[in-house]
Parts: structure tokens; sequence; C-alpha cells
């Protein structure tokens, strides 16, 4: 089984590239924000507090449209939903290029968050419920390979955009998805599974009911601490790297560079990852590539060199988003159909509450004057917690049947 097969059912290729895009419009504008957010320091005099604020809000919108969307999506089907998530973002996303001032964007980036933060398990969930059991895992690595497509994406508009034409014109790019989303309602169908549960919907109360209940508990205490723990990791990492480049003594246009190349080493991270985990499962990728992503977090952090950076921030980007893969193709195999994308959806919003908290975090840690190794040591103990929680509150779930 090798991950073409996966790409020989017409069908199925088509439900991967037409959500897989979705996400990629997704990743080009969380990017965005890293990369808009070092050329606004400049133009709005931004100190490292209010660029943390800024970075925060559009996670406090991803926390409340993830919750949202995957209790909606349990009611109205994960179609309707995900086409709604992606006009709300992309629309909000457009609109962002004619912020005045920086309320103004605050605000725009909340509702761009907030359908950014719902489409994602909606996303998974519809993959992952419309695909053979043995693809399934791989399935959802490969949709989330996407990702690393819209971050690269996002860097070469920073890169080749940004400093001859403003950060404006990037954020006005964002509006394309939803062009997109006109073809994604006829291009793509509910997943059959969701058609079932229709027969018989289950009301909120016991949705989330059932993913408490003693049958589920163990399951969703994991996936909570384990999606805060990488989101937080993630973003405070990430959001900031542009940022901390600059802080190490790069020229803004350098770092924008050094950034792209570590964003390329995302995708093989995501193809080791979508291999694996129909080779060894899912609790043995999640939890190697999260303790490598501890080490390289440690690493990047007391880099002194160059080449050190470089090479620090590569494996970081190849095992980090590696791990991304196997959690969302994980989360939705713990739970049964009449659930799942509640379940998933709770979890994830939970997560986003780490998003929130680092971003923030660092800024004021950045501000305060306190080193970069610091920092990163907070990373490398967040994330040992979220594969700890994994190896032993997880269970394995490759090759089984969704319920």
């Amino acid at each position: 089984m090798n991950q073409m097969s996966l790409l020989q059912n017409p069908k199925q290729r088509k439900l991967l590239f037409s959500a897989g895009l979705s996400w990629m419009f997704d990743a080009m504008d969380v990017g965005m924000i890293s990369f808009v957010v070092a050329a606004l320091a400049k133009e709005w005099s931004l100190g490292p507090e209010k660029i943390g604020y800024l970075t925060s809000i559009n996670s406090v919108g991803m926390a409340v449209g993830a919750a949202a969307a995957g209790i909606l999506a349990d009611r109205f089907g994960r179609k309707s939903v995900l086409l709604w998530t992606l006009l709300i973002f992309s629309i909000a996303s457009g609109l962002s290029a004619f912020a005045a001032g920086y309320v103004m964007l605050c605000v725009l980036r909340f509702i761009a968050g907030f359908g950014l933060g719902g489409e994602l398990p909606v996303a998974s969930t519809l993959v992952s419920e419309s695909m053979p059991v043995k693809e399934r895992g791989r399935a959802v690595v490969l949709l989330e390979s996407f990702w690393a497509l819209g971050w690269i994406l996002s860097a070469l508009i920073a890169y080749f955009v940004i400093p001859d034409y403003g950060w404006r014109i990037a954020f006005a790019i964002g509006a394309v998805p939803a062009l997109y989303a006109l073809y994604l309602r006829k291009a793509i169908d509910d997943s059959p599974k969701f058609a079932e549960i229709m027969k018989a919907p289950v009301s909120l109360r016991n949705r989330i009911t059932a993913v408490w209940s003693a049958e589920y508990r163990r399951s969703t205490i994991m996936l909570w601490i384990l999606w805060f723990t990488v989101v937080f990791s993630y973003y405070g990492m990430f959001l900031w790297l542009p940022t901390v480049m600059v802080l190490k003594g790069f020229s803004l246009v350098k770092s924008f560079e050094y950034v792209l190349i570590m964003t390329l080493a995302q995708l093989p991270g995501y193809f080791t990852a979508a291999y694996f985990i129909e080779k060894f499962g899912r609790k043995f990728v999640l939890v190697i590539y999260l303790l490598l992503t501890a080490v390289s977090a440690a690493w990047f952090g007391n880099s002194t060199t160059e080449g050190m950076l470089m090479a620090a921030g590569i494996c970081l980007s190849f095992f980090n988003l590696g791990a991304w893969g196997g959690m969302y193709a994980y989360t939705p195999e713990l739970y049964p159909t009449t659930i799942r994308s509640t379940g998933a959806g709770l979890a994830t919003s939970f997560g986003r509450i780490g998003g929130i908290i680092a971003p923030t975090l660092v800024g004021v840690m950045v501000g305060n004057s306190v080193a970069i190794s610091t920092i990163f040591m907070l990373f490398f103990v967040t994330i040992i917690i979220g594969a700890l929680a994994v190896l032993f509150l997880g269970k394995e779930t490759k090759g089984t049947e969704l319920l």
C-alpha cells in the first residue's frame, strides 16, 4: 500500500484535493499573519506585546470557530459547514487589507480566525469518514500536507510581494478562497456516514455528555492535552519565527528567506508521517515526532550560528508538522459518527486556547528581554507533556473501522 494508491480512486482523489486546497488557503492566511506582523511592527510602530495580541486574537476566533463548527457539522452536515467557514474566513481576510488601524485589524482577524478554526476539524472529519479503513490515516495526513503548501505560498508572497507592494496586498490575496467555495459546492459530497446519523439525530446536550462519558473520557482528556500542547508550541514558535530571526540579527528580507527554507521542510515531514502512520500506527508517529520536535525546539533556542539556526529550524518544521498530520488523522478516529465532529471540534477548540496564550506570552517575554533559549525551553517541556499524554492515555486506532 503506497501513498499513490489513494490517488487512484477518482472520487477519493477529488475529495482529498478539493478539501486540501481549502486547507492550503487556510494555511496561507495564518502564515501571512506571521510575515505581516513583522512588516506592521515597523509601519505602525507596534511593540512585542501588541504583535502578540494581534496574533492571539486570530486564535481566539479559531477557538470559538472550532467548537461552533464541530457542533454544527454533526447537525447540518460536514459539507455545508465547510463551505460557510471557508466563505467567512476568506471575506474577513480580504477586508483586512482595508483595515485603517490596529483595533479594526484585530476585529477582522477574529472573524477570519472563526472561519478558519471551524473549517479545519470539519474538513479532516469529512475526509476521515469518506476514506477506506486502510487509507484513512494516510489520507488525513496528506490533507494536512496542504498546510505546508499554504505556508510556502504565504512565504513566497511575503518574500516577493510585501517588500515592494506592502502588507495590504498580501491580505487582499486572502479573499481568493471565496471564489473557490463556489466550486466546492458542486465538487464534493457529504460523507456517507453523516447521511446515516441524520436518520436519528442526537441533541447537542447528549453529544457533549457523550464526549465526556466513561467510554470516551480518557480519549477526550488525552486529546485536549495533546491539542493544547501542540497548538501552544506551534503558534508560539512559528508565528514568531520571522521576528525571532530579526532579533537574532538578520534583516527582515533575510529572515523571510530563511523561514521559507524552513517551511519547505514541512512537506517531507508530512509525507514521512503519512507513510509511517499506516505502517506503525498513530501513537508511534505522534510520540516519536513530538519527542523529536521537543529536541529541535531546544536546539533552535540555543543555536548560536547561522548554520545551526537553519538546521534546527528545518528539523523543527519537519517533525512538528509531521506530528500535526498525525494528530488530525488520530482525532476523528476516537469518536463514533454521531459525536465525531463535536468531539473533534471541542478538542481543537481547547487546543486553540494554547494558540491564544502562546503568542501573547512570547510577546511579553520578548518585551521583558527574556532569552530566546529560555522561551524555547518552555516549548520543549510543553511538547514532552503532549507526547507523554499520547503514550500513556492514547489507544491505537490503526486498522479499526469507524463506528
